[in-house]
């Protein structure tokens, strides 16, 4: 139980003057006190209503006549407030059980005359004390760095937020090293500090916190495709394109360089892609091949007396009766010399008329075209052999059966030509009989090796 009591000293001075007979009397209140003019009297002055923050560490602020206390928020407290109080009431604020105590001392009842006020206190209209504002009269004494708060009575000096006091000076507080202020870097300044983000992020709302920025929403730097990762994002680009140096532009693939087999024929590079063509007379089929387009079946330009014969890469169009005199048509392809012409007896008996396409440069030796005899006749020899159009050795004429030879190309033959081979059978008997007929082989060579 703790009791405190200060009383109000009142001060009354006197003065008479010679002339006449009147009493002029000041009054000055001690420290913790004002004078109050309308009761008349010294008033205590509540320091924690106007003292800021005046006790700290959770303590209370408790006020008595002259002074305050700073005492635990628990502590009960007595105070006298009457001197003749038997009875006791209790606040219940704070724990203050308060007893009223005799007043302070009175000043003179009628205070007329000029007053004398204490040191930071002024005269007012009104013959009063009033407090002197230091801080608005510049009065102080605080430096050029520091803020002035008026006190009642008196003035603090105190530092600038972002400043610390250090002796009789402020110096600026680093807020960079205390606790961490920022999400990624703090940058002091003369009494505050701001934050900074890394690349790639941008600071909240808040000022502190950084978040990522959606580069690919915000402006989308790639030429392609943009894909946002946490403080950055990365480009890729469309099929067909490859990223630059720079890593965001996109250039185009030349597919065509990256391997001459990638086209039968022939590559063509496009922006992002490639395409293949093939030359006259052929089709690209699945993209990259080239296939032969029969010009036999879709424009046949051949007349009604002749026969269209498709090769490799192009057409012909050939007699439908190759036959010449003295031989006549008697089957398609098949010319026969009659036997009652004189003539024949020294040609042969018949001649077939064929046809047949080979690519160029194709691989030797290869088997192209196999002869066969169509009438078998009983106790015969047959024999084969290339008659005329084997100048240079292209072919060879291997024999298989007794009616049957193959003929081979032993020379690889580059197009567009046309080569007109004579095959011919000769049959003997053992009479003596003997007769032969050709095989007219038309071999056309077309210009590609596809």
């Amino acid at each position: 139980m703790l009791t405190a009591m200060f009383l109000a000293a009142l001060v009354l001075i006197t003065v008479h003057s010679q002339e006449t007979e009147e009493t002029i009397t000041y009054t000055q209140c001690t420290d913790g006190y004002e004078w109050d003019p309308v009761r008349q009297r010294c008033k205590d002055i509540d320091e924690c209503e106007i003292v800021p923050d005046a006790c700290k560490g959770g303590m209370k602020c408790v006020n008595h006549y002259g002074g305050y206390l700073c005492l635990p928020r628990t502590a009960q407290i007595i105070v006298n407030e009457r001197e003749e109080a038997t009875a006791e009431s209790t606040s219940g604020r704070n724990n203050v059980i308060r007893r009223t105590p005799a007043d302070p001392h009175r000043a003179p009842p009628n205070p007329t005359h000029q007053i004398q006020c204490a040191a930071g206190y002024e005269q007012s209209d009104h013959n009063v004390c009033q407090d002197i504002d230091e801080c608005a009269t510049g009065t102080h004494s605080c430096r050029a760095d520091q803020v002035c708060v008026n006190l009642r009575g008196s003035f603090s000096c105190q530092c600038p937020p972002g400043y610390q006091k250090r002796g009789d000076q402020c110096v600026d507080i680093d807020e960079c090293t205390l606790p961490p202020y920022c999400h990624h870097r703090c940058m002091n300044t003369p009494g505050s500090y701001y934050c900074q983000c890394n690349a790639g992020f941008q600071l909240a709302s808040n000022n502190h916190t950084c978040v990522d920025i959606n580069e690919c929403d915000a402006n989308n730097p790639c030429a392609q495709q943009c894909y946002n990762i946490l403080g950055s994002f990365i480009c890729q680009c469309n099929p067909g394109f490859e990223l630059s140096s720079d890593r965001i532009n996109c250039e185009d693939i030349d597919e065509c360089r990256t391997s001459s087999y990638i086209c039968q024929y022939q590559c063509v590079n496009e922006p992002g892609k490639f395409s293949c063509v093939c030359p006259e007379g052929y089709q690209v089929v699945g993209g990259r091949t080239c296939q032969d387009i029969n010009e036999c079946e879709t424009t046949n330009e051949c007349r009604e007396d002749e026969i269209c014969w498709n090769y490799h890469g192009g057409f012909r169009c050939y007699p439908r009766n190759p036959c010449q005199e003295p031989y006549v048509l008697t089957s398609e392809n098949r010319c026969v010399c009659p036997v009652s012409n004189a003539i024949c007896r020294e040609l042969p008996y018949s001649v077939v008329y064929k046809y047949m396409s080979i690519r160029s440069d194709r691989t030797v030796p290869s088997d192209i075209f196999q002869i066969q005899a169509t009438t078998i006749y009983p106790n015969t020899i047959n024999t084969f052999r290339i008659k005329s159009g084997n100048e240079n050795g292209e072919f060879y004429l291997r024999q298989t059966s007794a009616v049957s030879a193959m003929l081979v190309l032993v020379k690889s033959l580059s197009g567009p030509r046309e080569h007109i081979v004579d095959l011919e059978m000769l049959t003997v008997n053992s009479l003596n009989y003997r007769t032969s007929s050709v095989l007219r082989l038309t071999i056309i060579v077309g210009p590609y090796a596809f």
